[in-house]
């Protein structure tokens, strides 16, 4: 019988030298921070708290454990939320929620999107139930700028446990984690002795569907930056708010060639054709860069949802995306996709959708993960968006699990995909049908782009990119 799995703890960087490896030269400028005297060691008089503070601070050169301020990172102002791990853990206490509550109103206040950069253990135990407290009051100050529109993109250092974990991290929009950072709610001195190290770190969080990426420290400035310009473009309005009337995303130009099907059957050979253009060749056509999110935060991914948000070639705007990949969508990938829909709403930036699936995955392990909750979140998020939503069916429309990705009423096809209530195969199945009587019921489905815009259900089909672009539109 073997033992866990070796961990090898990656090197440690201090809360200054995190800031000097993400921020443009010489623009972090240290938030003033409120004076606040404790009585002789702390809330709990715990004996010789303050000579370890006093060390702490000799080791370190801070006088907590959290270092706030604002920068700009690429170019774009943001508040950064710092841990100095070295000071007592990086754990927090009633200070450290004060200096919290600060850089969060300061962010709101001035229209700042927050960049957490976590190494933490969790609450200071020196100070008791007053610590743990600490972690409603984070929570409540990052519920209230989610609410205020405005992006919140975490950073998993070596170590993110506890508390920590569990509000400043696991609650932001995008979570990036450094390579081999022990990431879990379960620190390492309190989780079972048997237990697994490498199930506790960033990459394992990533794997689960709880992170979104790993991202090497010498990347790491320039994915926050690409992130920040992305997420910090939504449209505002002249109070701050933001603009719910910005403009729906156009939808993308056809890959395929400008014939429509002259049968219904034949429009599903087309959109099963493994020559057919995919999600990844629009994606590729349609944004100048874009960059994933992933996971539904539930323990699930999906290789067959790609979501994310990117630069639109035709007029620069950020738009987020959610495109099925071509396989059944599973759970996850429906969890994603509505993740994705309500985090585009929240700041302002409208949505395109790209429907090419089968259906759902209809296996007993979907069922077990909650496919019809999934599917019915899905729904939701899309009928509620109060940002724009626009749908390319680019190949096969399966039922209800497509349908799910489709905005009603801006819905577009393009020549070479279908869309049925259900697969022709199973509809004949159903009605007691032959198999030589598919191709028929094809027919009378009524599947076609052209059939789709007569009875209503997509509003028009798209042609091909036009070849000489209006300039003023690049």
């Amino acid at each position: 019988m073997t033992g866990p799995t070796p961990y090898a703890r990656p090197a440690r960087s201090s809360a200054r030298e995190i800031i000097a490896l993400v921020c443009d030269n010489s623009t972090f400028s240290e938030l003033p921070y409120p004076i606040v005297e404790f009585k002789a060691d702390g809330p709990l008089a715990w004996q010789g708290y303050d000579a370890s503070r006093a060390r702490a601070t000799a080791r370190t050169g801070e006088e907590e454990s959290v270092v706030c301020g604002t920068a700009r990172i690429g170019g774009t102002p943001a508040v950064l939320i710092v841990f100095e791990f070295g000071f007592l853990g990086g754990s927090l206490g009633e200070r450290t929620g004060d200096r919290l509550e600060l850089a969060y109103e300061h962010a709101r206040a001035n229209r700042l999107p927050v960049v957490p950069l976590v190494a933490t253990g969790g609450s200071r135990m020196q100070e008791g139930m007053l610590a743990l407290t600490q972690l409603q009051r984070v929570a409540r100050q990052s519920a209230l700028t989610r609410e205020a529109g405005l992006p919140q993109i975490a950073v998993l250092r070596d170590p993110t446990t506890g508390g920590g974990w569990a509000t400043l991290g696991a609650g932001a929009d995008v979570i990036l984690a450094l390579p081999g950072a022990q990431v879990g709610f379960a620190g390492s001195r309190v989780r079972p002795a048997d237990a697994d190290p490498a199930a506790y770190t960033a990459e394992a969080q990533v794997a689960a569907g709880a992170a979104d990426a790993v991202v090497r420290p010498e990347a790491l400035r320039e994915t926050l930056a690409r992130w920040l310009w992305l997420l910090s473009v939504g449209d505002r309005s002249s109070d701050g708010s933001s603009d719910r009337s910005a403009e729906a995303a156009p939808p993308p130009p056809s890959l395929a060639a400008e014939a429509l099907s002259a049968t219904g059957w034949d429009a599903v050979r087309r959109a099963r054709s493994p020559q057919r253009p995919r999600a990844d060749a629009y994606l590729d056509a349609y944004f100048t860069r874009r960059t994933a999110i992933s996971g539904d935060r539930c323990g699930g991914t999906d290789p067959g949802m790609a979501c994310g948000f990117g630069e639109c070639a035709v007029n620069g705007r950020t738009v987020a995306y959610a495109a099925q990949l071509g396989t059944a969508t599973r759970p996850a990938g429906y969890r994603t996709a509505a993740r994705l829909i309500r985090l585009a709403d929240r700041l302002g930036i409208p949505v395109l959708t790209l429907v090419d699936t089968p259906g759902a995955a209809n296996d007993a392990a979907a069922e077990r993960e909650g496919a019809g909750a999934a599917i019915a979140d899905l729904f939701g998020a899309v009928a509620t968006a109060r940002t724009p939503v626009t749908t390319l069916l680019i190949g096969e429309g399966g039922s209800g699990g497509a349908l799910a990705l489709a905005a009603p009423g801006n819905t577009w096809a393009t020549p070479d995909s279908y869309f049925s209530v259900i697969a022709p195969e199973l509809a004949a199945a159903i009605l007691k049908r032959s198999e030589g009587e598919v191709r028929a019921t094809a027919d009378q489905l009524r599947i076609r782009p052209q059939d789709l815009v007569e009875l209503g259900v997509v509003r028009g089909i798209v042609g091909p990119p036009d070849p000489d672009p209006d300039p003023d539109l690049r």
